[in-house]
């Protein structure tokens, strides 16, 4: 079951979710909380909060009672028809498993419903796995760009709705 965040109590779940499942690849990468601060690994409630006061609609999914992972959607504020992907998180316990999967379609379904035309996603350009998970779904590089605040390249993505 997929539902949308609607109380602290979820949104601190979400926020455990997303540090835990982001954590495995900061540390793949050396990300810490000096050198990438606003990676996902380091997320706080209030930032997580303050992306859902900025629209970000948050979604959790449950297994057998268990959340095991989480997506946000957010429209895109220069285009009604381009919206993104935020936070896809899944625990690590739970990967393989098809939970990515389903969050990603659960989000393609809620732009479908909302007549978006694009999806966008932001990665770490050097995660290869990743990048080729999204490769797979159907998503293309768009461009990739440096950022003088972050330790790595950043890979935008898009898929037609």
């Amino acid at each position: 079951m997929i539902k949308k965040v609607e109380t602290d109590v979820e949104i601190m779940k979400c926020q455990e979710i997303i540090r835990n499942s982001f954590i495995t690849v900061a540390d793949d990468f050396g990300l810490t909380i000096k050198n990438a601060s606003t990676n996902p690994a380091f997320i706080t409630y209030e930032n997580l909060l303050k992306s859902i006061e900025k629209g970000m609609e948050l979604y959790i999914k449950y297994e057998n009672n268990e959340a095991v992972g989480c997506v946000g959607i957010q429209r895109s504020s220069s285009s009604k028809d381009i919206y993104y992907i935020e936070r896809l998180a899944v625990l690590p316990e739970k990967r393989h498993r098809g939970v990515g999967k389903s969050l990603l379609d659960f989000a393609l379904y809620k732009v479908n419903k909302r007549e978006g035309k694009e999806i966008s996603i932001g990665i770490i350009d050097e995660n290869k796995v990743l990048k080729e998970w999204y490769i797979e779904y159907g998503f293309i590089e768009k461009e990739t760009k440096i950022y003088e605040h972050l330790p790595f390249t950043v890979c935008l993505m898009i898929k037609k709705v």
